[in-house]
């Protein structure tokens, strides 16, 4: 199948689609089934390349993964083995994903390789944070000469204080996935606490471990000598029923997002709502549409769990270039996440960027040269172009600007939408958009 989808703009979308289990979580639920002794099934799950790439590293150490329709995956770790460091390097590709089988397979094993690290190029992604944490836990870290970390428990693994400069998602998953089997308490402070975490510790609530959140960021998580398998239904993704609120907010649409669910989305739909878009939650979704008129411009500054999703701030870019008057963007979570602008501008918007920190209180990326502002002045009237999509989030925004433009645009490298959008292909059709395969 072509990597370039080849899309006539200028048409709004309008229609339902149903969005499944979210990216950001079924992996690392799929990750937790190491810990048990017995099957785990993960509900809601969606076809997405991640879970691809996940099920193989799985099956890699001895995990069966079926896959059985709307009973979701079938997960049974009964017989987990060593696997071949080759084989996952080259299974992983860029996926981050085996930094966080580390701590289960320490477990379940005694030892984790970690391939040389991938993903998405949005700014400094380092790994230290999870090898710090594995290293507090008793764990020996050896940098290979061929390339990859191997790392080692031949003590086996003890509970441990952490406190994290940064509440990043990936450590405090690390922390989560390690601590659950450590012996005695683990204490972890500055945690991340977005939803897809909180699911993480339902599951491993579900599966025997002891786990408690604080208000003040710090979880507590008593370790036991056993897990067994768990059911659970994934939360829906919040980024993707953002990104296609956003692409109905951009092309003056009107959809239905099957499966939203209100509360993880608050703080976007106050947003939303802001700019000047209408939204209905309903028992089975949420609907989101342009109502007509002007949009308005707003001052934003994204950061963790409960504020303003980064996830969310790319799709929202390209509907203020659509709002009248100046909206200002501040981007706190990662230090390099407006290089999708360019081919905004390329495009006809009008977008500047710049390393002061604008709209909100200093943050840790001031005065460090890292672009990390916007100036977004609109309305703009958006036109076609040929764009190379640079990441997931800001290639699904490049698709929401060729959508929303006049012309026909060809996106190239569209293989990182799948990554962590399920059949978005069928969904732009469901939703009127006059795309193809070129």
């Amino acid at each position: 199948m072509t990597d370039t989808l080849i899309v006539h703009g200028g048409s709004p979308l309008n229609g339902r689609i149903r969005l499944r289990g979210a990216k950001n979580f079924v992996s690392k639920a799929m990750v937790a089934s190491l810990l048990g002794h017995t099957p785990s099934r993960l509900r809601n799950v969606p076809a997405i390349r991640d879970v691809g790439v996940v099920t193989g590293l799985l099956e890699l150490h001895g995990v069966s993964v079926h896959d059985q329709g709307e009973d979701g995956l079938l997960l049974d770790p009964s017989e987990v083995e060593r696997a071949h460091s080759a084989d996952i390097d080259a299974h992983a590709g860029t996926s981050r994903i085996p930094i966080l089988l580390c701590g289960p397979l320490l477990h379940r094993l005694g030892e984790a390789f970690i391939p040389d690290l991938g993903g998405c190029r949005i700014g400094d992604r380092p790994i230290n944070y999870h090898l710090e944490s594995l290293r507090r836990f008793g764990a020996v870290v050896d940098k290979l000469p061929g390339g990859g970390i191997r790392i080692t428990a031949p003590d086996g693994l003890r509970g441990t204080k952490i406190e994290l400069e940064y509440p990043s998602v990936g450590a405090t998953e690390q922390v989560l996935l390690t601590a659950v089997r450590a012996e005695g308490v683990t204490e972890l402070k500055n945690s991340a606490i977005e939803p897809e975490i909180l699911d993480l510790i339902a599951v491993l609530q579900k599966m025997g471990a002891i786990i408690s959140v604080d208000t003040d960021r710090v979880i507590r998580i008593e370790g036991v000598d056993r897990l067994e398998g768990y059911d659970h239904y994934a939360l829906t993704d919040r980024i993707e029923a953002a990104s296609w609120a956003c692409a109905a907010l951009a092309t003056k649409g009107d959809v239905f997002l099957e499966g939203a669910t209100q509360p993880e989305m608050m703080t976007f739909l106050n947003v939303f709502r802001k700019v000047g878009g209408r939204f209905d939650v309903r028992q089975d979704g949420i609907r989101f549409w342009h109502p007509g008129g002007d949009l308005s411009s707003i001052v934003l500054e994204t950061d963790v769990h409960p504020g303003f999703m980064t996830d969310w701030q790319q799709p929202l870019v390209v509907a203020l270039t659509q709002a009248s008057g100046l909206s200002i963007v501040h981007e706190t979570v990662y230090e390099q996440r407006f290089g999708f602008t360019d081919a905004l501008r390329e495009m006809g918007a009008t977008i500047q960027v710049y390393r002061e920190c604008l709209g909100g209180a200093p943050c840790r990326f001031g005065q460090r040269n890292f672009l990390h502002s916007a100036v977004v002045s609109g309305p703009s009237k958006l036109h076609s172009a040929e764009i190379t999509v640079p990441d997931l989030r800001g290639g699904f925004s490049h698709l929401i600007a060729a959508l929303a433009a006049e012309g026909t645009s060809k996106v190239h490298g569209i293989g990182l939408i799948d990554r962590g959008y399920e059949h978005f292909g069928d969904k732009l059709a469901a939703l009127g958009a006059m795309v193809e395969r070129g």
